[in-house]
């Protein structure tokens, strides 16, 4: 073969006419130049080879579509690796077990759930240590949410008398829950 019979532009032409053996020696001459760009786009080797494979497997799909009276080749390979690399960039891509990193959980650890819980059965066992005029009162004002004024109406009591009862549940509620503390 002459230097014109095995040049870029004669390959091209015989791989767009389906010469395998055309579309090998292209692809022994450039693959490690279009693996070598792809890697530094992308900074992974497996991504590089990747890419590289695409870029040739496209070249010979499409190697009719090549015109090279408007670029080179190497040009069209190269923007090739270049789009591939662009693409695969804007991909989410995987990461092996060893390289990710621990996802937060936004929710309380398993200690702060242990404590919230205890939290929550000192707070019962306090409530229901009131009588029960007074753990009425907490739980229709604070945990349903009424007003004082519908809290009383359901007590059948003047508002003012709810206040009162309220009031000192409230003290009964935080003797009772500050008397298992350490002092501070």
């Amino acid at each position: 073969m002459t230097g014109t019979e095995d040049s870029d532009e004669a390959l091209m032409a015989r791989v767009a006419g389906g010469d395998a053996a055309a579309f090998d020696r292209l692809a022994a001459r450039h693959l490690r130049r279009a693996v070598t760009l792809a890697q530094r786009l992308t900074g992974n080797p497996a991504d590089a080879d990747d890419i590289a494979q695409e870029a040739f497997l496209r070249v010979w799909r499409h190697a009719a579509r090549w015109d090279g009276s408007r670029a080179a080749f190497t040009t069209w390979l190269h923007r090739i690796v270049v789009n591939l690399a662009i693409d695969r960039g804007r991909r989410p891509g995987w990461s092996p077990l060893d390289a990710a990193d621990t996802i937060a959980d936004s929710g309380p650890d398993a200690l702060d759930r242990i404590a919230e819980r205890q939290e929550a059965d000192r707070l019962a066992r306090a409530l229901d240590a009131l009588p029960d005029r007074q753990r009425a009162a907490v739980v229709l004002f604070h945990q349903d949410g009424l007003s004082q004024r519908q809290a009383a109406d359901v007590l059948g009591v003047r508002e003012s008398a709810f206040a009162s009862l309220l009031a000192r549940a409230r003290v009964a509620l935080k003797t009772a829950l500050n008397a298992g503390r350490e002092p501070s």
